[in-house]
């Protein structure tokens, strides 16, 4: 059997996860990184199967700070013949550096508070939502190749615009971080005017702070890639909190009251992971001879909030076009079968017995 290969460059916490999660689906990892003491200690460890960059890999992955991701992936086009995708947490600057039809931008909505190699953790993707930004020159081909490998790594694919993705992480991962630092560092500064004060803190407490745990470093990355969105999200939150002051200034009962139920209920209607589908049905769509197709499919799901619980690509025997069949929860098939045909797709829908 032949086994297939891959390369990881950058082995921090992100890099050795995914390295180890490959190993265990069969193939062959080359691993680089900046510090050659980190690689040592990987291979060592028996993290990757050899130093430095595979030409014959099928797929690359950069998993360096975001700043160098053009650059890495530029050296992963040239070197290899195979695909190549990133993990950074901002988009839009990496999509338009790397104008590539093998390349494909990327971002799992994975961590952990513990860093490097010694955070490693083969099942990190488990269950983790993976968003991909492919760009207009992303080829069919690519797509296909890269959501194959992730969600045989167990991750669910999210497909969104490079800017669109910017946006919404500077509101769900960026923002937070920056906020549970800046609440940890108001606590801190209390604490040293009453000592107890850290021993009181309870569970909604610890839970609204843990991300503040995280490593420091890659969020100077972040939040000069991502600035805009990032002060974009920032002016929200301060403008809700003013809000919310004047709310509790005024003993607006009535309106505390109603802004409490609707977060309680927003957060209650958080939507689930695809593997809580249970009724469900198949979708099939043909793919048209055009560049973008299958990305245009998994975006439109994304925005129409439709689970894919899991697809694959049927290829034809005359061409190498394809049919792309999905598995969706059916009471989301009517709309998507909607959406799809405004899109000048031709899907057909039918019940998984």
């Amino acid at each position: 059997m032949v086994t297939r290969r891959a390369n990881v460059l950058g082995l921090g916490l992100i890099g050795g996860s995914l390295a180890l999660a490959l190993v265990k689906n069969g193939f062959h990892v080359t691993g680089s990184d900046e510090n050659i003491q980190t690689a040592e200690a990987a291979l060592e460890r028996k993290i990757i199967g050899a130093i430095g960059i595979d030409p014959e890999a099928e797929i690359s992955f950069i998993a360096t700070p975001v700043s160098s991701i053009p650059k890495q992936a530029q050296i992963a086009l040239t070197q290899t013949k195979g695909i190549v995708t990133d993990v950074g947490g901002v988009k839009a600057s990496v999509v338009d550096a790397v104008r590539d039809p093998r390349f494909i931008g990327g971002h799992p909505m994975a961590g952990s508070e513990l860093a490097g190699l010694d955070g490693a953790d083969e099942l990190l993707f488990e269950g983790a939502v993976w968003v991909l930004t492919p760009s207009v020159d992303s080829a069919d081909s690519t797509f296909e190749i890269l959501a194959k490998i992730i969600t045989s790594l167990g991750a669910e694919i999210v497909v969104l615009d490079a800017q669109r993705h910017d946006r919404l992480v500077a509101v769900v991962s960026h923002l937070p971080h920056l906020t549970a630092a800046t609440l940890m560092g108001l606590a801190h500064i209390t604490a040293e005017e009453h000592v107890a004060v850290l021993r009181l803190a309870a569970g909604g407490f610890r839970d609204m702070t843990r991300v503040a745990s995280g490593q420091p470093q890659i969020w100077i990355d972040i939040c000069r890639e991502n600035r805009d969105a990032i002060l974009d999200a920032l002016d929200g939150m301060i403008s809700g909190l003013t809000e919310m002051r004047r709310i509790v200034d005024k003993q607006d009962n009535d309106e505390l009251l109603n802004r409490l139920q609707t977060a309680r209920h927003a957060r209650a209607n958080l939507p689930g992971r695809v593997h809580e589908l249970m009724d469900v049905c198949e979708v099939r769509v043909p793919i048209p001879d055009r560049s973008g197709s299958a990305a245009e499919i998994f975006t439109l799901a994304a925005d129409l909030g439709v689970n894919i619980a899991n697809f694959e690509v049927s290829h034809s025997v005359e061409g190498d076009r394809g049919i792309l069949v999905l598995i969706i929860d059916k009471a989301s098939a009517e709309m998507f079968r909607g959406g799809l045909m405004a899109r000048k797709f031709r899907p057909t829908v039918q019940a998984v017995s």
